[in-house]
């Protein structure tokens, strides 16, 4: 024991023995190494323990794919792959958790514990709701439970039995069964970190019996309501962004006014000289010449005061096919849907799966981009199906999307990467039933110099993924 008090800092546990009668207190040391309670050092970045293995590294196969490091300048490869590494060491002490552990619960035990659902607030106290101990007549029962993101007690003991309340490990025991359920029904857990979302697993052992449970610390989030009134115009904001493209992009609103004349319509622009479009319920913003696609979506988006948006192309063109009521029916029937788009003439119903794999930790991850592949129906609505990612006419539910965000990074080149920033945090679905029609090409060559700079940019997003998303191979497929 001397050798392991060197190597690490003593902490203490409380012991709690009863007998039917009788309560006494008693404090014994454990010791645990620096690693177990140097967890968090705000000076440097410490990786935490894995509670994942290693994962095997990924391929991208078949075709369409490409491996992002070959699209790295040259003379700056080295550098770009050192930070990268360091910031995603940095991400993953961030996002990862305690909670991630994979746990199996042993056959036959007679311990009893919350398996889902304990949640506390940083810093706050809580019962611990369900512990209890179900075993046959023993001379003493005895139990252990033990934290290590926060701090155990026992509610309402009586004034002299203080002492050692606040462990990370309490141990009771008692000759009575039924007087161990009832402190244990007193039971509380205080976390002494405070994140966000993080979490702690709570060990409670009987005998030869051990139990694992989790303990989800989390700061509780306050609602975000919209009152989307009575009509569409409460509900539905019409959002685009334009660049050297009046002559289309009056066409549109021309078409916008044809089927909703009062619904507010917001314009971003980023055109070398701008021009004043009028209009009732029209807000244009200006924006620094050529900022880019998606630097105009996010300044459209950010300007939305509705529950609802709906993303139009300023070469659309508005139908009687293009009921934004029907799109808005299936997102207020399902209220887990973010994102809900349609089809427009000359793409038809262009949806696509989005297929992720962590990878190592050195090389990254690979990400598999699969063209009209539905995972499920949308309930209720036969002709509308879970997706990954969907064409240009599309519902957003506004404050979802705020959260992911444009990458202002992406200028001429984008749009499946809304979806890939977007994976696991949005639940997107495409349907047939609404449609929009895309106006005639005009030759407009001013314009055209600007698209065809597509090829630098391409070279630019695959080198940007490679750092930003920790990928090493795409595949549009």
């Amino acid at each position: 024991m001397g050798s392991l008090l060197q190597m690490g800092r003593c902490k203490q546990a409380l012991v709690l023995c009863l007998s039917a009668s009788v309560m006494s207190f008693f404090i014994h040391h454990y010791c645990t190494t620096e690693e177990d309670t140097d967890k968090f050092v705000p000076q440097q970045i410490r990786a935490l323990p894995s509670t994942s293995p290693r994962q095997p590294n990924c391929i991208c196969q078949g075709n369409g794919v490409f491996e992002l490091k070959d699209h790295l300048p040259k003379d700056q490869y080295d550098d770009i792959v050192k930070r990268r590494a360091e910031e995603y060491k940095k991400h993953h002490i961030r996002t990862s958790s305690s909670l991630n552990r994979l746990i199996f619960a042993q056959s036959n035990s007679p311990l009893q514990y919350p398996i889902q659902g304990f949640t506390v607030v940083p810093l706050h106290k809580n019962i611990i709701s369900g512990l209890a101990l179900h075993a046959a007549k023993r001379q003493i029962y005895k139990v252990t439970l033990s934290v290590s993101s926060g701090v155990l007690a026992i509610e309402a003991l009586g004034e002299g039995d203080k002492e050692g309340q606040g462990e990370q490990e309490i141990t009771v025991q008692s000759t009575s069964l039924s007087d161990l359920n009832n402190l244990l029904g007193r039971m509380t857990y205080t976390s002494t970190v405070y994140r966000m979302r993080t979490g702690d697993l709570a060990h409670f052992t009987f005998e030869h019996h051990e139990a694992v449970f989790p303990i989800v610390i989390q700061q509780p989030s306050v609602p975000v309501l919209y009152d989307i009134g009575n009509d569409i115009n409460s509900r539905v904001t019409i959002v685009t962004k334009t660049f050297l493209r009046y002559t289309e992009l009056q066409v549109l609103i021309s078409s916008i006014r044809t089927y909703y004349k009062d619904i507010k319509i917001i314009i971003a622009d980023d055109s070398l000289e701008p021009q004043k479009v009028n209009g009732p319920n029209i807000e244009q913003y200006i924006m620094p010449p050529a900022q880019g696609w998606f630097a105009g979506r996010n300044l459209a988006v950010s300007q939305v005061t509705t529950k609802y948006f709906i993303w139009v192309d300023d070469d659309f063109l508005f139908t009687d096919k293009t009921k934004i009521e029907n799109l808005v029916e299936v997102m207020e029937a399902t209220p887990e849907l973010d994102v809900v788009g349609g089809s427009v003439a000359g793409h038809g119903q262009f949806y696509f799966s989005l297929v992720y794999e962590e990878g190592n930790g050195e090389d990254g991850g690979c990400l598999n981009r699969n063209g009209a592949v539905k995972y499920q129906p949308v309930p209720g609505f036969p002709t509308c199906s879970f997706t990954s990612g969907v064409v240009n006419l599309f519902l957003g539910r506004t404050d979802a999307v705020l959260k992911v965000g444009f990458d202002p990074r992406l200028k001429r080149v984008a749009h499946s990467e809304f979806f890939m920033d977007g994976l696991g945090s949005l639940l997107v679905a495409s349907c047939s039933h609404v449609s929009i029609d895309h106006q005639p090409e005009i030759e407009n060559t001013k314009y055209s110099s600007f698209r065809n700079q597509q090829s630098k940019d391409i070279e630019d997003k695959l080198a940007h993924h490679f750092f930003k998303n920790h990928l090493k191979c795409i595949r549009y497929g």
